[in-house]
C-alpha cells in the first residue's frame, strides 16, 4: 500500500519519534509549523496527527483522512516508534473507514447547534405560473421589466392560498428592476439566466438611503434600486436548479473607476425588513456592487449557491447580512473583487440611532476567495453591534485577506462573541485581522467619543499555508480589543504576527504569538467558545 503524506509538523513523520526522544520539551510529537513530507510517492493523502492536535472534523472540508498517533512514553526505543508508525500507517485504511463512518453517524463531522441546524421546511408551492404566460422573450435583447412586474402582481392574490411560484424557463431573460412579494418563489430551471439591464443611469430607479446610513455607501444622498427587491415581505424563495442571475455589471464598474457615478451602484438582490428567506441552487455573477444583501432582516437561508465577480471588479461583495439576525450561509463558493462575505450593522451616528445588530450567523462548508477584500469581513460599518457569529469549516485562498474584524473611533457598537474554528487557507496575503483604524465616515456628525468595543474573539483549529503576515490585532486610540484567542494555530508565514492595544490568549500557536496574546494570567477558560455559550454555560462581556 502506498501512502502520500499530505502535511506533518516535521519533515516527516520519523522525526515526531525523533524529536520526542531528543527534546523533553515537546508534549506531543509536532511543533508547530508545517511543511511537507517525504512520502510522495502514493496516490492516498492523509494527515499525520500526533498527541490529538487536529481537529476531528478537518477532514471533512480537506477531504484528507487524519491518522491519529498515540503519544509514546519516554523511553521506547527509536525503533519501536518507527515500528508503530509503520503499522499505523498500513492501518490506514481502516482507520479512514472508521473515521468516516462515525462522523457520518455525527451529522458528517458538522458542527451541531449553530444557526444552520434550524432551517426551514420548504413545502411545494399550491400555484405555479411561467413567466412566458406574460409575454416574455428569452432572446436576451426584449426588455422583460413589465412581465416580471405583472407576474408578480398577479401572484400577489395567491398569499393567502398557500402562496404560488413564479416559473422562469430557460434561456436569457432581460429585465430592469422589479419587487418580489410574500409567500412567493422565485423558481429558475436550468439554462436560465436572468440579465440585469444595462440603460443609462438616468433610467435606472433610485431609492432612499437606508436610515443606518444617512446615505449611500458610496456617494452622499439616494442610491439606485437594485435589480431584485423586496420590503416588508415574509416567506420568500429565491431558488432554481441551477439558473443564473446575471447582473451585467461591467458598466457600473466603469462608471465607478471613472467616478461618473450619480448614485451608490445597485445590487443583484436586496431584502429589506423580510423575514423567512431561503435563497438557494443558484449562480449569481457579475453584482455591480453586492450580490445578496438582507438587510433589517430576520431567518435567513442562503444555501448551495456560487456566486462570481471578476478579481478586478471595484468593491464587489458577496453576501452582506446588514443589522439582520438568524442567519445561515452554507455550502457555498465565493469569489468577488472584494469582500466574499461581510456582515454589517450601519454606519457611525446613523447606526447608532437605528440600533438594529446584526446576530446569530453561521457560516459553514464554503470556500471563499476575495481578490482585495477579506473573505470574512465583520465591519467596518458595525455601528448597530455584531455579535455571536460562528464559522466552522471554511476554505479560503488565493486572497489578499483571510478573516479581519474592522472598527473606527466614531463607529460604537460592539464585535462581540465570535468563534471561529476548522479554518484552512491557502496563499492568503494576511490571515487574521482585527483593526480599530478601519473605514471612512459617512459625514462630520460622527461622535469621536463612540468608541467600540471588540471582545470575546476565539480563532481555533485554523492552518495556513503560504500564508504572508500571520495577523494584524492593532487597536486605535481609545481602542482596545479584549480577550482575543488563538488555540491551535499554525500559519506558514513570511512574517510573524504584529500586535498593539490587544488582551488575549494563545495555545499551540505558530509562528509564536505577540506577548499581548501570550497573557500568563488568562487560560483557555477565559475564551469565547460557541458551544458554551450554546449550552448556556458561563461566558459574559
Amino acid at each position: 500500500i502506498g501512502f502520500h503524506v499530505l502535511a506533518t509538523y516535521l519533515s516527516s513523520p520519523f522525526d515526531c519519534c525523533f524529536h520526542l526522544f531528543t527534546d523533553f520539551n515537546y508534549s506531543v510529537f509536532f511543533p508547530s509549523s508545517l511543511s511537507f513530507s517525504v512520502f510522495d510517492f502514493a496516490p492516498l493523502p492523509i494527515l499525520l496527527d500526533c498527541g490529538n492536535r487536529v481537529s476531528p472534523n478537518f477532514h471533512f472540508f480537506t477531504n484528507y483522512p487524519v491518522v491519529k498517533i498515540p503519544k509514546l512514553k519516554m523511553g521506547f526505543a527509536h525503533s519501536a516508534c518507527i515500528s508503530s508508525m509503520v503499522a499505523l500507517l498500513l492501518l490506514l485504511a481502516l482507520s479512514w473507514g472508521i473515521q468516516t463512518t462515525a462522523a457520518a453517524g455525527e451529522g458528517g463531522g458538522r458542527s451541531s447547534d449553530g444557526q444552520c441546524d434550524h432551517k426551514p421546511s420548504l413545502d411545494p408551492r399550491p400555484h405555479s405560473v411561467s413567466i412566458l404566460e406574460f409575454g416574455a422573450v428569452a432572446d436576451g435583447k426584449t426588455m422583460n421589466t413589465v412581465a416580471f412586474q405583472n407576474a408578480i402582481f398577479y401572484l400577489k392574490s395567491f398569499a393567502d392560498k398557500g402562496g404560488a411560484q413564479l416559473y422562469v424557463p430557460p434561456g436569457k431573460w432581460l429585465t430592469g428592476s422589479f419587487n418580489l412579494t410574500s409567500h412567493l418563489t422565485l423558481f429558475l430551471a436550468k439554462g436560465a439566466t436572468i440579465l440585469g439591464s444595462q440603460v443609462n443611469q438616468s433610467n435606472w430607479h433610485v431609492v432612499e438611503p437606508l436610515p443606518s446610513y444617512g446615505r449611500g455607501i458610496e456617494l452622499p444622498g439616494a442610491r439606485y434600486r437594485s435589480l431584485i427587491n423586496g420590503y416588508k415581505l415574509r416567506d420568500v424563495v429565491i431558488t432554481g436548479d441551477e439558473g443564473s442571475i446575471d447582473g451585467q455589471g461591467k458598466v457600473w464598474w466603469d462608471w465607478f473607476d471613472a467616478h461618473s457615478l450619480n448614485y451608490s451602484r445597485p445590487h443583484l438582490v436586496e431584502l429589506v425588513q423580510c423575514e423567512d428567506i431561503v435563497v438557494s441552487n443558484l449562480t449569481f455573477l457579475n453584482a455591480p456592487a453586492y450580490s445578496i444583501h438582507p438587510v433589517y432582516c430576520s431567518n435567513v437561508l442562503v444555501q448551495n449557491i456560487s456566486i462570481s465577480t471578476p478579481s478586478e471588479s471595484p468593491g464587489t461583495v458577496g453576501i452582506v447580512p446588514d443589522s439582520s439576525n438568524n442567519i445561515c450561509i452554507e455550502d457555498s463558493t465565493i469569489e468577488t473583487g472584494h469582500d466574499a462575505i461581510a456582515l454589517k450593522s450601519g454606519w457611525d451616528e446613523y447606526g447608532i440611532s437605528y440600533n438594529r445588530p446584526t446576530m446569530h450567523v453561521h457560516v459553514r462548508d464554503v470556500h471563499l476567495k476575495s481578490s482585495s477584500g477579506a473573505c470574512i469581513a465583520l465591519g467596518s460599518e458595525m455601528s448597530g453591534g455584531i455579535s455571536d457569529v460562528q464559522g466552522d469549516d471554511i476554505r479560503m485562498h488565493d486572497s489578499r485577506g483571510g478573516i479581519e474584524l474592522r472598527t473606527n473611533r466614531g463607529r460604537g457598537g460592539y464585535i462581540r462573541r465570535v468563534f471561529f474554528s476548522n479554518v484552512l487557507m491557502e496563499e492568503v496575503e494576511v490571515g487574521l485581522v482585527a483593526r480599530g483604524d478601519m473605514g471612512d465616515h459617512p459625514d462630520d456628525g460622527f461622535d469621536r467619543e463612540a468608541v467600540p468595543v471588540v471582545q470575546g474573539i476565539t480563532f481555533r483549529d485554523v492552518v495556513g499555508l503560504k500564508v504572508g503576515l500571520a495577523g494584524n490585532f492593532t487597536g486605535a486610540e481609545g481602542i482596545r480589543f479584549g480577550t482575543i484567542c488563538l488555540l491551535n494555530v499554525t500559519l506558514t508565514s513570511g512574517e510573524p504576527w504584529v500586535c498593539s492595544g490587544v488582551d488575549g490568549f494563545s495555545e499551540i500557536v505558530s509562528p509564536k504569538p505577540c506577548q499581548d496574546l501570550a497573557n500568563a494570567e488568562k487560560s483557555s477558560s477565559s475564551c469565547y467558545d460557541v458551544m458554551d455559550y450554546s449550552y448556556g454555560r458561563s461566558f459574559s462581556l
